[in-house]
């Protein structure tokens, strides 16, 4: 993938994009889902808009008018997730969403930021290795804010903010696909991983 690395988006609550067209939110949602199964079937190698197009049903023009190119697609797929899963875990239900003891979302937050590391593997180790520190940016910083908060509460006087880092870090894309791909394990396996490191921050079991 080329061209200019987009940042991307940190989702406030009530952050909300502007209202589009019936028609235009339509043809967006088909390009969308017919770029997500052409991923999904062949890897971000072979993301063409020539393809999306014609199985969205819409002209290429129309696709270049509305993403740019080819990497403006690629982030609009990582852009949808993104919004969708921070809205999980700022306002969806728990233990993910508030109503839950820290330790259990903790616990929720790590399991479910696998899994959409993993949905989105290839495009996600494109983001995160643009540049050095490419994988820091806005969503990092959501992810970082909501665990330290978390963990203020859970570990008090624990440097929570160092905490959250250490914790982030075995959800990478490049660990998670080299843990998937070059090793062989399933998400079972990484997701007992991040039990063990959890277990030993909360001895007590309050999850």
């Amino acid at each position: 993938m080329t061209q200019t690395r987009r940042p991307l988006p940190q989702v406030e609550a009530g952050d909300r994009r502007p209202e589009e067209r019936a028609d235009a939110a339509r043809n967006r949602a088909k390009i969308l889902a017919a770029a997500e199964e052409i991923v999904a079937t062949r890897g971000v190698e072979g993301l063409s808009m020539a393809e999306v197009a014609a199985a969205a049903g819409v002209g290429v023009g129309t696709l270049y008018r509305r993403f740019g190119d080819r990497s403006g697609l690629a982030y609009a797929l990582i852009d949808r997730r993104e919004r969708e899963f921070q809205e999980s875990f700022m306002g969806g239900p728990p233990p993910l969403g508030p109503g839950a003891p820290a330790a259990a979302r903790v616990r929720a937050f790590l399991h479910a930021l696998a899994v959409r590391v993993a949905d989105q593997l290839d495009l996600l180790l494109m983001a995160e290795t643009a540049t050095p520190y490419a994988r820091f940016g806005a969503a990092y910083g959501a992810y970082h804010r909501h665990l330290t908060i978390l963990l203020a509460e859970l570990r008090p006087g624990r440097e929570p903010a160092y905490l959250a880092d250490a914790l982030l870090a075995p959800v990478a894309a490049g660990l998670i696909a080299y843990n998937l791909r070059e090793r062989g394990a399933g998400m079972d396996a990484v997701h007992a991983g991040l039990d063990a490191l959890l277990d030993g921050l909360d001895p007590e079991g309050r999850s």
